[in-house]
This record gives structure tokens, C-alpha cells and sequence, in this order.
């Protein structure tokens, strides 16, 4: 039998503005320091997350991050959760793809922080917001 998944919600972060982006920054490298996962594996964790607070802002409006530790009994990890009630993504599969952008940057948040973590769910429709849940274990 598997051993059952333990959370804590470490830190919600509002994301109304710059410093929302950094404040969800501060919160997961907390949150990965005390998971233990690898100076590697946190600036991972962190740069995923900054990704996906910037497009919660820029493309969302605005929104917020909840930032979880998991224990499942063999290892620990974190987990963050961003929601926004902005537009949605109307076409979820050409914006995972790399180089797509819709404001003319480098096309690399969604796939990039995809590519970063262990877990990457995405959940939109239009005009319904978008909810991403990342997920980086400790080695």
C-alpha cells in the first residue's frame, strides 16, 4: 500500500504586481530549502515559478500562488498552485510549444517551467482563467 501524501501550506501568495513575482520567488525557495531538494533542484523550482507567477500577471491579470511541502513518505517535494481569473488559453497545445508567445517574448514560460519540474498540469479554458500545478521532489 502506498504511503499517503502529506501536505502543509507553507505561504498564498498574492500576485498583483512585481513584487508579487518576487514574493512567490521568496516562498518557494523557502519551501524547497525545507524539502532539502538540491541546490539545482531549487533554483529549478524557483525559475519554474517565476515563469508562472509572470504569466499569472502579465496574461492573467494577476492571481495567486499557493505554495505546499509534500511528504509522501519516502520523500519530500513542493508543490505550487497558480489561479487566475484572467482569459484562459484558447489553444493549450501551440501555447506549450516552444517559441509561441502572444506579447512577443521568447515563447519559453510554459514550456520551459514544463521542463523544469517532475509534475506539470495545466488546466484552462477561455474566458474561464488558468490554473497550473507544479511539482519538484527532492533526489
Amino acid at each position: 500500500m502506498a504511503a499517503a501524501l502529506v501536505t502543509t501550506v507553507r505561504d498564498e501568495v498574492a500576485i498583483e504586481d512585481d513584487e508579487g513575482v518576487v514574493r512567490v520567488r521568496r516562498a518557494v525557495r523557502a519551501a524547497a530549502v525545507a524539502a532539502r531538494l538540491s541546490l539545482v533542484d531549487q533554483t529549478k523550482m524557483v525559475t519554474a515559478a517565476s515563469e508562472l507567477a509572470r504569466n499569472a500577471l502579465v496574461h492573467g491579470g494577476g492571481g495567486t500562488a499557493t505554495v505546499e511541502l509534500m511528504n509522501n513518505g519516502r520523500r519530500s517535494g513542493v508543490r505550487v498552485t497558480f489561479a487566475d481569473s484572467g482569459p484562459g488559453i484558447a489553444d493549450m497545445r501551440l501555447a506549450l510549444t516552444d517559441g509561441f508567445s502572444t506579447r512577443g517574448g521568447l515563447g519559453l514560460g510554459l514550456s520551459g517551467a514544463r521542463r523544469l519540474v517532475d509534475h506539470f498540469d495545466l488546466e484552462s479554458e477561455p474566458g474561464s482563467g488558468t490554473r497550473v500545478q507544479v511539482v519538484k521532489w527532492a533526489r
